[in-house]
C-alpha cells in the first residue's frame, strides 16, 4: 500500500476550553452548523463555540474556537446527541431520552416547552417528503419496543405523523426520503414506512461491535459490514460500489468525497470510493466521535475535537503524479468531477492528462503516453520542444507555465541512452504523423511538418518522399538547411519543387545525375526529371533542360514533348519550333514526328513527308550494299511500308525518286499505287519480287472504300497478268489458280471463263467455279425476291385505288371546302381518304405550306 496525504488533523477545541479542571467530565457528542460549533458533555451542558478558519503563510491551515456560551440542560444524564435545524433556527438536543428544542444562539428552550420524549436516538430527513419549508423530519428510535417514530418538528411544536412496527429492536437509523436505513439486532434493512415494505440487506452481530449507519448521498447509505468491509447500499437493497476494507473495532465513519473515512481506537482510516484503496493512516487514540458536516469532517476524544482538513484535490493529484502514480492520480481527477465547476474541471483534468501522458513518456510507455496525450489534448509542440532543433527558428511557441514535466529536453530524459534517444524519436514520428491531420494540429502545422521532416531526414526514413509530395506546411528555409545538412538533395528538390521553385529543384537533379553532388535516393533520377519536365507548366524550364535530357538519352529525353498532355502542347509548344529543336538528335526527331501523325494525327505533308524522308535514310543506311530481294526487312522498313500504305499526305513524286534505283522494290510498288499506277505496281509485285500474296494484298489494299466495279477492275489486272506469256508462266498459272480460288466472288466468271486457257481442268478449278455458281444462283434469287415484293407492293396500291373509284361523290352549291369553308364553284375538286372534299388550290397550298390545316393524310 503506498501512502498519499489526503488529509491533515487539526486540533479545534482543547480540554481546558470545555471542561477546566473538572476530570471526570468527558465530551459525549458535536454538531457544527456554519461557524457554530455545538458540544454535549457528559453533565449534560451544551457549549456553543465560534469556529475560525485560517491559511498561514506555507498553506497548512488552523482552527480557532472561541467559547460563546453554554448552558445546563436540567438533567443528570450526559448529551447523547446534537443536531441543527438552521432552517427553524433551532439545536435539537438528545438527552435523558428526551429531544429538547433550543434556540441556535442563546441554547434557551422554546417557549412552548415543545419536546419528545421516548427517544434512544435519532435522524434528521435530510431528503424530506413534506414538502413543508417550516418543518424538518425526525426519524427517532423509540423506547417502545421494536418502534420507529416520525415526527415533524416546528420551530415550537412537534407532530408525530407515524409509527413503524419493526421485525427486530432497531439500534441505528438513517433516513431518506421514505426510506429508513435500520441496523436491528441480527441484521441489516431498508424499510419504506409509507408502503411498510422491508428489505433485507446482509446479517450484522449487534453484541460483537457497534452499528454503524451513514447516510452519504441520495438514497444511498454506508454500513459497517461483517468482515470488517464498509458496505455501500441503496434504497433498493443493492450495492454500487464495492466495499472499503475496515479494521474490525471500528466506531464511527464519514464521507468526504472521493474518500471513505473510518474511525476506531487507534487510527483514521482514509480509503478512496474510486479504487477501494486505503490511501492514509492517522494515528489517533481514544476516538470515539466521527462525523462530517457539509463537507467538514470532525473527530473527537472524550476530551477535544479535531478537524480533518482535507489537503485540495488538485495538491493530491500533483503529490501522486510526482510519485509517478498516474493511475491513481486520474482516478482522483476524474471523482473530483462533482465537486468542481464543469469548465474549471475540463481546464485541470486537460492539464492532469497531459503531466500524466509526460510520466509515461518519460518512462517509454508510450501506448499510454499518445493516449493521454490525445485525450488531453496537448499542445503537441510542449512534446516537440524536447528535442533539441525540431522546433523551426521562427516559431514563437514557449512552454506551459508552470510546466507539465520536469525535463530540460530528450538528453537529460534519456540520461544519453542513445538507444533511448531512439526509440522516443521513433515514437514522436509515430505521433505528429497521426496527429498532423488532426484538428490538434490546427494552428501550427508549420512546427508538426517542419519537425516531421527532420525526423525523417534523421531516421533515413521511406517516409519523407511522402511527405514531401503530398500537402505539406514544412517551412521552406527551415527544412531547406536540415535536407541540405544531411545530404538529401533528392528530396530538397521535392521541397523546392512544392514551394514552387521548379527551376533550383531540376538543377539540384540534374547535378546529382551528373555527379556534382552525391544523392542515391533515385537509382531512375534522369527518367524522373525527364518525366517532372514533360508535366510542367513551365515552357521556360522545359526549353532550358530539352537539351540536357536529349543529350543524355535522346530517345527517352524526347518525351518531354510526346508525353506532355495534347492541350498543354497545343497552347505552349510549337511542334516547328520542337522539331528545329530536335534536328541535332535524328532519333528523337523520328520518334516526336512519329508521334504527330500516328498519336495526334496531324494532317500536315509536311510532317508526313519528313518522317518517311527519315525512315528512307535510316533503312538505307542499314542495307548499303544489300539488294531488295535477299534483304531481311528491319523494323524501320515495316514502319515506312505502313506509313506509305496508310498516309496520303507524303509527297508521292519525291519520294519516289527518292527510291528509284535504291534497290526497295515493294515501296516503289506502293508508291505507284499511291498514284493510280496500279499496273507498274502489280508488274513490280508480281515479276520483280514474285511476291504473290503481296499483289493480292495489293488489290485488297488499293480497292479499300470503293465500289465493286473498281475492285473487279483491280482483281482482273492481276488475273491477267498471271495468264499473260512469260518465262514464268507455270508459277503465275499456280498463282492465278489460287486466286480465283481464295477471290472468287471478286471475278466477273463470264469473262474470266474466257481468259483462261482450254488445257486446264475443271477439277482445278473446282472452288472458283463452286463459288461462281452459288454467286449467280443467290444473285438469281435475290432477285426474284425483290420483284416478287414489288409485284406485290403494286397489287396493294392498284387495290386501294380501285376502291377509291368504286365509290360515288355528291358535289353541290351547298357543300363547303374543308379547309377555307367556302362552297364549290366548279365541279372540280380533291378528295382524301377519309371523304373530305378541298378546292385544289386548297390542297395545293397545303403542299407548299404545310402548316395549313389537313382533312387527311393521304390524297
Amino acid at each position: 500500500m503506498m501512502s498519499t496525504k489526503a488529509f491533515t488533523l487539526v486540533p479545534a477545541v482543547e480540554r481546558e476550553q470545555l471542561m477546566g479542571d473538572r476530570e471526570r467530565v468527558s465530551l459525549e457528542c458535536v454538531e457544527c452548523c456554519g461557524r457554530n460549533l455545538y458540544v454535549g458533555t457528559s453533565d449534560c451542558f451544551v457549549y456553543r463555540f465560534l469556529l475560525e478558519e485560517k491559511t498561514v503563510p506555507g498553506g497548512s491551515t488552523t482552527f480557532t474556537a472561541t467559547k460563546q456560551l453554554h448552558r445546563h440542560l436540567g438533567f443528570k444524564k450526559p448529551v447523547n446527541e446534537l443536531r441543527a435545524a438552521s432552517a427553524l433556527h433551532r439545536l435539537l438536543v438528545l438527552c435523558d431520552s428526551s429531544i429538547t428544542l433550543v434556540h441556535m444562539l442563546s441554547l434557551e428552550p422554546v417557549p412552548s416547552g415543545a419536546r419528545i420524549k421516548g427517544a434512544t436516538a435519532f435522524a434528521l430527513n435530510e431528503n424530506p417528503v413534506s414538502g413543508d419549508p417550516f418543518c424538518v423530519e425526525v426519524c427517532i428510535i423509540s423506547v417502545k419496543r421494536r418502534t420507529i417514530q416520525v415526527f415533524l418538528v416546528y420551530e415550537d411544536r412537534v407532530q408525530i405523523v407515524r409509527e413503524v412496527s419493526t421485525p427486530e429492536q432497531p439500534l441505528a437509523v438513517a433516513v431518506d426520503g421514505h426510506f429508513l436505513c435500520l441496523a436491528l439486532t441480527t441484521q441489516y434493512i431498508i424499510l419504506n414506512y409509507s408502503t411498510g415494505v422491508a428489505q433485507d440487506l446482509f446479517p450484522f452481530c449487534s453484541e460483537e461491535k457497534r452499528p454503524i449507519v451513514k447516510r452519504i448521498g441520495r438514497q444511498e447509505f454506508l454500513l459497517a459490514g461483517p468482515g470488517g468491509l464498509g458496505m455501500f447500499a441503496t434504497v433498493a437493497g443493492i450495492s454500487q460500489r464495492a466495499p472499503v476494507r475496515w479494521s474490525e473495532n471500528v466506531v464511527g465513519a464519514a464521507v468526504c468525497f472521493p474518500y471513505v473515512i473510518a474511525l476506531d481506537s487507534e487510527f483514521i482510516t482514509v480509503h478512496s470510493m474510486l479504487d477501494q484503496q486505503q490511501k492514509q493512516t492517522l494515528p489517533f487514540k481514544e476516538g470515539h466521535i466521527l462525523q462530517d458536516f457539509e463537507g467538514r469532517v470532525i473527530v473527537a476524544t472524550s476530551k477535544g475535537v479535531y478537524v480533518l482538513v482535507p489537503l485540495p484535490l488538485e495538491k493530491q493529484i500533483q503529490d501522486l503524479l510526482a510519485s509517478r502514480r498516474v493511475e491513481e492520480a486520474l482516478i482522483l481527477a476524474k471523482g473530483a468531477r462533482r465537486n468542481i465547476p464543469k469548465e474549471k474541471f475540463q481546464v485541470m483534468y486537460r492539464r492532469i492528462l497531459q503531466q500524466a501522458g509526460f510520466i509515461q513518456f518519460a518512462q517509454l510507455q508510450f501506448l499510454e503516453a499518445k493516449e493521454l496525450f490525445r485525450s488531453g489534448q496537448l499542445d503537441v509542440r510542449e512534446l516537440i520542444s524536447l528535442y533539441p532543433f525540431l522546433l523551426p527558428t521562427s516559431s514563437s511557441f514557449t512552454r506551459s507555465h508552470p510546466p507539465l514535466h520536469e525535463f530540460a529536453d530528450l538528453n537529460q530524459l534519456t540520461q544519453g541512452d542513445q538507444e533511448k534517444v531512439a526509440k522516443c524519436k521513433r515514437f514522436l514520428m509515430s505521433y505528429l504523423n497521426e496527429v498532423r491531420s488532426t484538428e490538434v494540429a490546427n494552428g501550427y502545422k508549420e512546427d508538426i511538418d517542419t519537425a516531421l521532416l527532420k525526423l525523417y531526414t534523421e531516421a533515413d526514413h521511406d517516409s519523407l518522399l511522402d511527405l514531401l509530395v503530398t500537402e505539406n506546411f514544412c517551412l521552406l528555409t527551415d527544412s531547406a538547411a536540415w535536407l541540405e545538412k544531411h545530404k538529401k538533395y533528392f528530396a530538397l528538390g521535392l521541397l523546392y519543387h512544392y514551394n514552387h521553385q521548379d527551376a533550383a529543384a531540376v538543377q539540384l537533379w540534374v547535378s546529382i545525375v551528373n555527379g556534382d553532388i552525391h544523392d542515391s535516393t533515385r537509382s531512375d533520377l534522369y527518367e524522373y526529371i525527364v518525366d517532372f519536365l514533360t508535366y510542367s507548366l513551365d515552357p521556360d524550364l522545359v526549353w532550358h533542360y530539352a537539351d540536357w535530357v536529349l543529350q543524355k538519352n535522346p530517345e527517352v529525353g524526347v518525351q518531354v514533348f510526346t508525353k506532355r498532355p495534347v492541350d498543354e502542347q497545343q497552347s505552349r509548344f510549337n511542334p516547328d519550333d520542337i522539331i528545329s529543336c530536335l534536328k541535332k538528335y535524328p532519333q528523337a526527331l523520328v520518334k516526336y514526328l512519329e508521334h504527330l501523325v500516328t498519336d495526334r494525327r496531324l494532317q500536315k505533308e509536311e510532317y508526313h513527308t519528313h518522317l518517311a524522308v527519315l525512315y528512307l535514310d535510316e533503312v538505307l543506311q542499314q542495307r548499303p550494299s544489300a539488294n531488295g530481294k535477299e534483304a531481311e526487312v528491319t523494323e524501320t522498313q515495316v514502319k515506312l511500308r505502313r506509313l506509305l500504305q496508310k498516309s496520303d499526305l507524303y509527297r508521292v513524286h519525291f519520294l519516289l525518286d527518292r527510291i528509284r534505283g535504291a534497290g526497295l522494290p515493294m515501296e516503289s510498288a506502293i508508291l505507284h499505287g499511291k498514284l493510280e499506277r496500279h499496273e507498274e505496281a502489280l508488274h513490280i509485285l508480281v515479276h520483280e519480287l514474285a511476291d504473290f500474296p503481296a499483289a493480292e494484298d495489293y488489290c485488297l489494299w488499293r480497292s479499300e472504300g470503293r465500289d465493286p466495279p473498281a475492285r473487279q477492275r483491280l482483281f482482273h489486272l492481276l488475273l491477267a497478268m498471271y495468264l499473260g506469256p512469260g518465262p514464268s508462266a507455270p508459277q503465275l498459272a499456280v498463282a492465278a489458280v489460287d486466286l480465283l480460288n481464295r477471290h472468287a466472288a471478286e471475278f466477273d466468271a463470264a469473262r474470266v471463263l474466257q481468259l483462261l486457257p482450254g488445257t486446264w481442268s475443271v477439277q482445278l478449278l473446282c472452288p472458283f467455279l463452286t463459288g461462281a455458281v452459288r454467286d449467280s444462283v443467290h444473285a438469281r434469287r435475290t432477285t426474284q425476291v425483290a420483284v416478287g415484293l414489288a409485284k406485290s407492293e403494286n397489287l396493294i396500291y392498284k387495290y386501294d385505288k380501285m376502291k377509291l373509284k368504286g365509290s360515288s361523290v355528291r358535289l353541290s352549291d351547298k357543300k363547303l371546302c374543308q379547309m377555307c369553308q367556302n362552297p364549290f364553284c366548279e365541279p372540280v375538286f380533291v378528295r382524301y381518304p377519309n371523304g373530305g372534299l378541298v378546292h385544289t388550290h386548297c390542297a395545293a397550298s397545303r403542299h407548299t405550306n404545310p402548316s395549313s390545316p389537313s382533312p387527311g393524310a393521304r390524297t
